[in-house]
C-alpha cells in the first residue's frame, strides 16, 4: 500500500525526523547494551591496558658539603654522569637529587667561590642534563654561591624553617660578572625569577612583587612604568617586605607562600614521595662517584666490646686510607651487649660518610636482639629469606638494657633517627603491641605511642587507620626476610652470599682480618693469659718486698700490672675508674705495710679495691643482668681465683727455693734455721726485747720504714718513725712495744 501523494509531498522534514529519531534510538540501545556487557565481564587488570610509552624513572641521590670545592664539583660532576649513563642503558629517565649539606663544626658555611659555583651551575643547566630532572634539596640552609647552584636546579625543595640565602654577607661591591652569571642560570632553568635571584645575590636591590590582572610580576623599580603599558597593575610591595629572615633571603615557608618552592618536605623520605620514587633513592651510592671497592667483616658469636673494636679498627683504618667504599657487615649473633652494640658499632657505622662509604648488613642466619640493631643501623639490609632478625627471650636482656636500647633507638639524634622507632624497640621488648596501620597510599607499623606522636605531628594530614596487631603477647618481635622486606626492616633478600654480590656489582669481597695489635690485644686479654700476668706480677712484687731496695721484682710487676690494664683498655673492658680502684688499693696496701703494720682496715680495704678493679676490668659491666653476663662474670672470677693460687703456690716455692739457688740467692735473704733461728726467736721475746732501748746496731736492709738490723749477733725486725733509712747505717733503739723496735739513725752515720 503506499501512502497518499499530499503526505509524501507535503511534509518530507517529517520523515527525516522520524528517521533520525529511530536512527538515534538504535544507537541509545546500542550503547546501553554495550555497557551492560562491559559491566558483566571482569575488571581488566593495569597490565593488560596498553600503556602510555613512558620511560621509567631512575632517583638517585648525592650530598654536596658546603662550602662547595672543586674537588666537590668534580664528585658532582662525576656522580651526574654516570646516572646519565646508567639510565640511558636501563632506558629510564635520570631523577638527579642534590641534597646541600651544612658541616657540623662550622657556623660559617659561606664560603664557596664564586668560579666553582658557576662552572657546577652551568654543568648542571646545559644541555647534557636536558633529559634528566633535577632537583635541590636544601634539608638546613644554603648561603654563599653554593645558592647559584641550586638555583641551576629544575626544582628546589626545603623544609619550612630552612633559610635559601644570603648570597654575599659582607659589604663587599657586586660585580657585573656576578651579576651576569646569576641572571644567566635563572633565565635558563626559571626556578626563580631573574630580579629574585639577583636580589638574593644584592640585598640591596629594591625589588617588587607586582600582581596584575592575569599573573605575578617580579620587577625593579625602573621596569615599573613598562610593565604599566601592557597590563593592569592591581598591588605592588617591597619583596623586602615579604621576607621576615632579612634582606636577600627567605625561608621555605616564605618561598612557599611567594611560588618559588613547590613542596616543604621534613625529610628524604619524603623527598622521595614527592617525587615518585622508592625510598633506596635518597640513599647515597659512592660507586657513582668510583667503582665499589668492596670489604666484608664478620659479626658472629656473642658482641662484645672486644669484638667490636676489632671491627671498628678494621673499618677504620681502610675506610681513612680511602681503600673502601662498600662495607658488608656478614651478620650471625645471638646479641650481647646493648650498649656495645649500640654505643659501640652501631653510632661507629652511622657515623661513616654515606657519600663515601656505604654499609650493608648481610643476614644468612640469624641477626637477634641487639645485634638486630646493628643491621638496621646499616644504611641497607639484604637477608637470606628465611634468616632470622629481632626477637629474643624475655630474661636475656634485663629490663634497664630493655630501657636503654629503648631511649637509644627513640632518640632523635640517634643511630635509627629517620625510621619508626616502633618494629626496632618491639624486637627487644616484649610488651610493646605494633599495629598495621593504613592511609591513602601508604602502610605503616607503629604501637599505640608513636601514632599518637604522628597525629600531633600532623593534625591536618590524611590520618592512619590503625588494624590488626603483628605483635604477639608478651613475646618480643621475630621476623624472616620476607616478612623483614614487607615491614621495610630490610630491602630485599637474596639466597646467599653470591646473589648478594651479583646485586650488587661486587666482583670479590675481602674479608678484612684482625691486625697482630688486634692478635695480641686479645691474647692478653684472654683468661688464661691475664690470670699468667697477675700471677707473675703478684710473685715478682712479693719477691721485691724480700729484697733490699728496688731490683728486678719491682720492675717486672710494673711492666705485668702495665700489660694488663693495657690490654683491657684497649680491649674496652677497662676504663680510668678500675685502674683509679686498682692504684688507691695498692696506696692502701703500702700505707698498712710501712706505715700503720698492726692495724687491718687499710690491708683489708687495699686488697678488696684491687681485687674489684681486677674483676672489673675484665667485663664491661658492674652488676650482671642476663646469661651473658654472668658467664663474664664467672670468667673473671676464675681470672682471678686462678692468678690467686698460683701465687700462693709460687710464693711457696720461691720462699723455699730461691735464697739456695746459686745466682738468686742475693735477691731473697735465706731464713735463718735450726738453732739460729730458735735462739732470735727467744731473743725477740717479749721479756728479752725490753733490754734494747739505747742499743745500736746496723741496717742489713733499706729501712723503708721497716726492714731488719744487726745487734752483735742478732738479727731481728725493726721500723723506724716513718723515716727511710739506708742498708748499712747505724742505728740506735729508741722505743720497743712488744716485739716493735722502733729505731732511728745516729747521726753523722
Amino acid at each position: 500500500m503506499t501512502l497518499p501523494p499530499v503526505i509524501d509531498h507535503a511534509c518530507p522534514s517529517a520523515w527525516r525526523i522520524v528517521a533520525g529519531a529511530i536512527a538515534a534510538l538504535g544507537l541509545v540501545c546500542c550503547h546501553v547494551s554495550a555497557v551492560t556487557a562491559a559491566q558483566d565481564q571482569p575488571e581488566a587488570k593495569a597490565a593488560d591496558v596498553p600503556a602510555a610509552d613512558t620511560p621509567a624513572r631512575l632517583g638517585r641521590t648525592i650530598r654536596i658539603l658546603q662550602p662547595i670545592t672543586a674537588e666537590e664539583a668534580g664528585r658532582v660532576k662525576q656522580f651526574v654522569r654516570r646516572v646519565i649513563e646508567k639510565a640511558r642503558k636501563e632506558n629510564a629517565r635520570p631523577v638527579l637529587i642534590f641534597e646541600f649539606g651544612v658541616p657540623e663544626d662550622r657556623d660559617d658555611f659561606s664560603g664557596t667561590e664564586f668560579s666553582v659555583a658557576l662552572g657546577l651551575a652551568r654543568f648542571l643547566a646545559g644541555s647534557e642534563l636536558n633529559a634528566a630532572q633535577t632537583v635541590a634539596y636544601v634539608p638546613e640552609s644554603i648561603r654563599g654561591h653554593a645558592v647559584l647552584v641550586a638555583l641551576a636546579c629544575d626544582q628546589i625543595m626545603m623544609p619550612g624553617e630552612a633559610e635559601l640565602g644570603p648570597v654575599s654577607a659582607g659589604p663587599e661591591p657586586i660585580g657585573p660578572t656576578e651579576r651576569s652569571a646569576y641572571t644567566e642560570i635563572a633565565e635558563r632553568r626559571r626556578t626563580i625569577p631573574v630580579n629574585v635571584a639577583l636580589w638574593l645575590l644584592d640585598p640591596s636591590l629594591d625589588v617588587l612583587k607586582v600582581e596584575t590582572e592575569i599573573s605575578t610580576e617580579y620587577v625593579l623599580p625602573q621596569e615599573l612604568d613598562a610593565l604599566r603599558e601592557v597590563r593592569t597593575i592591581k598591588s605592588e610591595q617591597p619583596l623586602r617586605e615579604l621576607s621576615a629572615a632579612g634582606a636577600g633571603r627567605f625561608t621555605g615557608d616564605e618561598a612557599r607562600r611567594l611560588d618559588f618552592v613547590g613542596y616543604l618536605p621534613d625529610s628524604r623520605a619524603e623527598v622521595a614521595k614527592v617525587l615518585e620514587l622508592p625510598p633506596d633513592a635518597m640513599e647515597e651510592d659512592p660507586s657513582l662517584v668510583r667503582h665499589w671497592q668492596p670489604v666484608r667483616v664478620d659479626l658472629r658469636g656473642p658482641i662484645n666490646a672486644s669484638m667490636v673494636r676489632q671491627l671498628e679498627n678494621a673499618i677504620k683504618d681502610k675506610v681513612q686510607a680511602g681503600e673502601v667504599n662498600f662495607v658488608c657487615v656478614w651478620i650471625d649473633s645471638l646479641g650481647g651487649s646493648p650498649e656495645d652494640s649500640i654505643h659501640g658499632l652501631a653510632e661507629f657505622l652511622v657515623g661513616l660518610d654515606p657519600s663515601r662509604v656505604r654499609t650493608v648488613a648481610y643476614i644468612p642466619l640469624q641477626a637477634r636482639s641487639d645485634a638486630a640493631l646493628v643491621a638496621l643501623a646499616c644504611d641497607q639490609v639484604v637477608m637470606h629469606p628465611r634468616a632470622k632478625l629481632g626477637g629474643s627471650e624475655a630474661s636475656r636482656l634485663s629490663a634497664e638494657e630493655i630501657e636503654y636500647a629503648q631511649q637509644s633507638i627513640r632518640n632523635p639524634d640517634g643511630p635509627w633517627r629517620g625510621r619508626s622507632w616502633s618494629l626496632p624497640v618491639a624486637m627487644i621488648n616484649p610488651q610493646l603491641e605494633v599495629y598495621r596501620c593504613a592511609r591513602p597510599g601508604e602502610v605503616g607499623y607503629f604501637c599505640d605511642e608513636e601514632l599518637k606522636e604522628l597525629r600531633q605531628a600532623d593534625p591536618n594530614g590524611p590520618a592512619w587507620e590503625k588494624g590488626m596487631p603483628i605483635t604477639r603477647p608478651n613475646e618480643t618481635l621475630l621476623v624472616d626476610g620476607t616478612r623483614a622486606v614487607e615491614y621495610g626492616l630490610a630491602n630485599r633478600t637474596a639466597e646467599d652470599l653470591e646473589e648478594f654480590q651479583r646485586y650488587y656489582g661486587l666482583d670479590e669481597l675481602v674479608v678484612l682480618e684482625s691486625s697482630w695489635a688486634d692478635f695480641l690485644i686479645d691474647a692478653l686479654a684472654s683468661p688464661g693469659v691475664s690470670a699468667l700476668v697477675l700471677m707473675i706480677a703478684f710473685v715478682a712484687l712479693y719477691a721485691e718486698l724480700h729484697a733490699p731496695g728496688i731490683g728486678v721484682g719491682g720492675f717486672v710487676a710494673t711492666v705485668c700490672f702495665l700489660l694488663f690494664f693495657w690490654s683491657h683498655y684497649l680491649g674496652g673492658t677497662a676504663g680510668w675508674l678500675e685502674i683509679t680502684l686498682f692504684v688507691a688499693g695498692v696506696a692502701c696496701l703500702l700505707l698498712e705495710i710501712f706505715v700503720l703494720p698492726g692495724f687491718g682496715i687499710f690491708g683489708l680495704g687495699g686488697g678488696c679495691l684491687v681485687l674489684i678493679s681486677l674483676i672489673l676490668a675484665s667485663q664491661t659491666f658492674v652488676l650482671p643482668h642476663n646469661q651473658q653476663q654472668y658467664d663474664q662474670l664467672q670468667w673473671s672470677l676464675l681470672t682471678v681465683a686462678g692468678a690467686g693460687v698460683g701465687i700462693v703456690a709460687t710464693a711457696f716455692l720461691l720462699r723455699r727455693w730461691l735464697p739456695r739457688a746459686p745466682l738468686f740467692n742475693r735477691m731473697m735473704l735465706q731464713p735463718p734455721e735450726g738453732e739460729e733461728a730458735e735462739s732470735i726467736s727467744r731473743r725477740e721475746s717479749l721479756v728479752e726485747l725490753g733490754d734494747f732501748v739505747g742499743s745500736r746496731g746496723t741496717t742489713t736492709t733499706q729501712l723503708t720504714p721497716s726492714g731488719k738490723a744487726r745487734f752483735g749477733t742478732m738479727l731481728v725486725d725493726v721500723i723506724t718513725d716513718g723515716d727511710v733509712v739506708a742498708r748499712g747505717t747505724e742505728i740506735e733503739v729508741v722505743e720497743v712495744h712488744g716485739n716493735r723496735i722502733v729505731v732511728r739513725a745516729v747521726e753523722g752515720s
